[in-house]
């Protein structure tokens, strides 16, 4: 099942849990306040997110929902807290889909999240855009392709780090193209953003919030987006599948995990409450402004999901080689 699809479907399912406020506040959980712990710096999307949903969390829970910054390691020092804590339902971590499928694979983990973490519902989608500097020559996505052909090696893409969605989305790009472009890596999103404009490098598949507004002020060209589904913020941007690369889908999500062994009626409250937050205006607007998309789902079909990544990426990081400890 795509990434998309399964969010389809939890729309089928949400009438099934509860979501009076009253009824998740009654039985005994939470009885204190909950941590949300976030693996990166204040100021970025995990960040954006984990404080845009809390507050209405908070709300329909009873009880607040502190948003706790452990940066660090990729965000593994936050996912072995989270791990670590106590199965009551009480400490939470927002988890990029990246710590939960594609660290385990290439690095050394004193926790494994597959094992270690079970999942409450996926939160927000970042979307990416595939862009290049205004001054190459290609408007679409077949053109590009026809160009790395053309000059095997010769082309660069620009990523935010070894293993992350930017990388991926280039290795999966070489692969289904048939084609050989050079990853460039940087310590952030930033910096690929710099070399984009300067044209030092040729084009990345970069989040939608680091280059929204250069694209929109003619200084970046947006190609497409690399998920099998358009954008609702970005309608007028074409799918890298229908572009002539069939398939070709990365996603990019964040999603609530508790620590396994976590009670499922604990679970099934806090999967209530996310689902409130996330269809409240108010954060579905704060979310877009930072071109995220709100997004709810039911921990078995977050399953689903994350089996089916992990059987999309493991072929490929083994292929690549693709370590980082």
């Amino acid at each position: 099942m795509t990434s998309h699809a399964f969010g389809r479907r939890a729309l089928l399912a949400a009438a099934a849990l509860p979501l009076a406020a009253p009824a998740l506040a009654q039985e005994g959980f939470p009885n204190r306040p909950l941590r949300l712990i976030v693996g990166f710096t204040p100021g970025g999307a995990t960040d954006i997110s984990a404080r845009a949903i809390a507050p209405k969390m908070g709300e329909v829970l009873g009880q607040p929902v502190i948003v706790e910054n452990r940066p660090g390691a990729g965000s593994n020092i936050a996912t072995e807290v989270v791990a670590r804590s106590p199965a009551d339902g009480h400490t939470l971590l927002l988890a990029t889909l990246g710590a939960l499928v594609v660290s385990p694979m290439v690095i050394r983990l004193p926790v494994d999240p597959a094992r270690d973490l079970v999942p409450v519902s996926v939160a927000v989608d970042l979307f990416n855009i595939l862009v290049l500097p205004p001054d190459r020559p290609w408007r679409s996505v077949a053109e590009l392709v026809a160009a790395a052909k053309a000059a095997p090696g010769r082309l660069s893409y620009g990523t935010s780090g070894i293993a992350g969605g930017p990388h991926l989305a280039g290795l999966l790009f070489n692969r289904l193209a048939g084609t050989d472009t050079t990853a460039v890596h940087y310590r952030g999103g930033g910096l690929v953003v710099t070399d984009l404009l300067s044209g030092q490098i040729d084009f990345s598949f970069a989040t939608a919030a680091s280059v929204l507004p250069q694209v929109r002020d003619g200084k970046l060209r947006a190609l497409a987006i690399p998920h099998l589904e358009r954008s609702r913020l970005m309608p007028d941007i074409p799918t890298v599948a229908e572009s002539g690369l069939p398939g070709f889908d990365v996603p990019s999500w964040y999603a609530v995990m508790a620590p396994r062994g976590t009670p499922d009626a604990a679970i099934a409250r806090l999967n209530a409450a996310m689902r409130v937050a996330l269809e409240d205006a108010e954060v579905a607007t704060v979310l877009n402004r930072n071109g995220l998309e709100p997004r709810w789902t039911t921990p078995d079909q977050m399953n689903e999901a994350l089996a089916a990544e992990r059987a999309k990426w493991t072929p490929i990081i083994r292929e690549s080689g693709i370590r980082v400890d």
